[in-house]
C-alpha cells in the first residue's frame, strides 16, 4: 500500500505556486457547480410545460325564452385550465345550435373574470316559426389569441311558434282572495302568473327568531289549464299586488319536458282592501229558564262560533211578534259565541238574531231566527 500524501501547506509554498493551486481549486468548484445544475441536484421533479393560458369553460349557462326574445345568464371563469387567476378581460362568443349544425354565432362580447354575464337577443324569424323543437345555446370564453378550452354546458329552449300572449286580464277582491279574468284560448295550455306586492310592510326589528317569515315580494303562480280564471287565495288585506300573465306550451325532448313560454301580458294592479263583513252566524239556538222561587227569568242563546282572523266578536238582536229588531248586546260586541238575556218576561215569546262584526267594524247579515218562550212561573 502507498503512503498517504503528505499534505499541502500553504505556508510553505511560494507565492506563484499558491496562485496556480488557488485558481485549480476555483476551476473545479465551477465544474461541481455546472454539473449540479444540469443534473438538477437540490430539485428533483420534471419541467414544467408552459400555460396555455386558456380559461375554463362555462358551467352554469341557462337560458329562458318569452315570446320570440331569449334570455342567458352564466358566470364568468376565475382561473384557466392551468389553475391561473385571470386578470385580463375576456372574449365571449354566444352561439346557437338547432339540431346537428354547426353553432352559429349570436354574439361576441368581452367581460371581465367573475362577471355575471347576461345577453338578451330576438330570435331569427326563421326560429320563431314552425313546430316546437329544441334550440342549443353556448358559450365560449377565449382568452386574448382567441383560444378557448371549449363550449360551455347546452341550454335548451325551444323554437318555434309561441303561444299567443294573455288578452284582457282582469283582476277582483273578494273575501276569500283575488279573482284573475283573461281571454281563455287553447285548454292545453298552462297559465303563468307573476305576482308583486307592490307595498312591502317595513321589517320587524323586535320579531324573533320564530316569527313567521315576511310575505315573499315576487311569486310564481301555475294555473295548469288555461281556463280564463284563477283565484289567488294566498293574499293578505291591505297590501296592493301586481299580476302579469303568460302562456305556457309543453313538448317533450329526449324525456324531458321543455316550455315554450309567450310574452308577459299587460300589468294589472289591484288593492286588496278588506270591505267585506264576517260570515254569518250559524245554529243559533234559545233555551228559556223558567224563574225558580220568586227569580227572574232568563233565556241563554248560543250558536256556532265564527273562524275569521279579524273577528270582534258578536251583536245580539231581539224582537217580539211584529216589533221591530233592537239589539240587546250593548255597544261592544260579544266576544264568544253565547249570551244570557236576564231581561225577559214569564210567558212572552221572543225572537233572536245574531250577527259577526270584524275589526274594522264590517257587519254580517243577522243568522236566521231563533224562537223561544217563556214560561209562565
Amino acid at each position: 500500500m502507498r503512503a498517504a500524501d503528505p499534505p499541502i501547506r500553504l505556508d510553505a509554498m511560494s507565492s506563484p505556486d499558491k496562485l496556480a493551486l488557488r485558481a485549480r481549486l476555483a476551476a473545479v468548484a465551477l465544474a461541481i457547480c455546472a454539473a449540479a445544475s444540469l443534473s438538477g441536484c437540490g430539485t428533483p421533479g420534471a419541467p414544467l410545460p408552459p400555460s396555455l393560458n386558456l380559461p375554463e369553460p362555462v358551467a352554469n349557462l341557462a337560458a329562458v325564452r318569452a315570446g320570440d326574445k331569449v334570455t342567458l345568464t352564466w358566470t364568468m371563469p376565475r382561473r384557466t385550465t392551468d389553475k391561473v387567476i385571470l386578470k385580463a378581460p375576456l372574449q365571449v362568443r354566444i352561439c346557437r345550435r338547432e339540431g346537428s349544425d354547426a353553432c352559429e354565432t349570436a354574439a361576441d362580447l368581452t367581460l371581465a373574470p367573475m362577471a355575471l354575464g347576461t345577453f338578451t337577443e330576438t330570435l331569427p324569424a326563421a326560429l320563431g316559426e314552425g313546430s316546437a323543437r329544441p334550440l342549443g345555446y353556448f358559450v365560449e370564453i377565449r382568452n386574448r389569441r382567441g383560444r378557448s378550452a371549449g363550449l360551455s354546458n347546452a341550454a335548451v329552449v325551444l323554437a318555434g311558434e309561441a303561444p299567443p300572449p294573455v288578452a284582457d286580464l282582469a283582476a277582483e277582491v273578494r273575501k276569500d282572495g283575488i279573482v284573475l279574468r283573461w281571454k281563455a284560448a287553447d285548454p292545453r295550455d298552462a297559465i303563468r302568473l307573476e305576482r308583486t306586492l307592490e307595498n312591502p310592510p317595513p321589517a320587524d326589528p323586535h320579531a324573533g327568531a320564530l316569527a313567521a317569515p315576511p310575505e315573499p315580494v315576487r311569486q310564481i303562480l301555475n294555473v295548469p289549464s288555461d281556463a280564463g280564471e284563477a283565484i289567488d287565495k294566498a293574499i293578505v288585506f291591505s297590501r296592493t299586488y301586481e299580476y302579469r300573465a303568460q302562456r305556457v306550451a309543453h313538448s317533450q325532448s329526449d324525456g324531458r319536458t321543455l316550455e315554450l313560454a309567450g310574452d308577459l301580458s299587460a300589468p294589472v294592479r289591484i288593492a286588496a282592501e278588506d270591505v267585506f263583513p264576517p260570515a254569518i252566524p250559524e245554529g243559533l239556538a234559545a233555551v228559556a229558564n223558567a224563574p225558580v222561587n220568586g227569580g227572574a227569568a232568563s233565556i241563554d242563546l248560543s250558536w256556532q262560533p265564527n273562524t275569521e282572523p279579524d273577528l270582534a266578536g258578536y251583536y245580539v238582536y231581539r224582537r217580539e211578534a211584529e216589533t221591530p229588531w233592537r239589539r240587546i248586546s250593548g255597544e261592544q260586541p260579544v266576544p264568544g259565541p253565547a249570551f244570557h238575556d236576564p231581561s225577559v218576561e214569564a210567558g212572552h215569546a221572543y225572537i233572536y238574531g245574531v250577527s259577526a262584526v270584524d275589526r274594522k267594524g264590517h257587519e254580517s247579515t243577522r243568522s236566521a231566527d231563533a224562537e223561544e218562550t217563556v214560561p209562565q212561573q
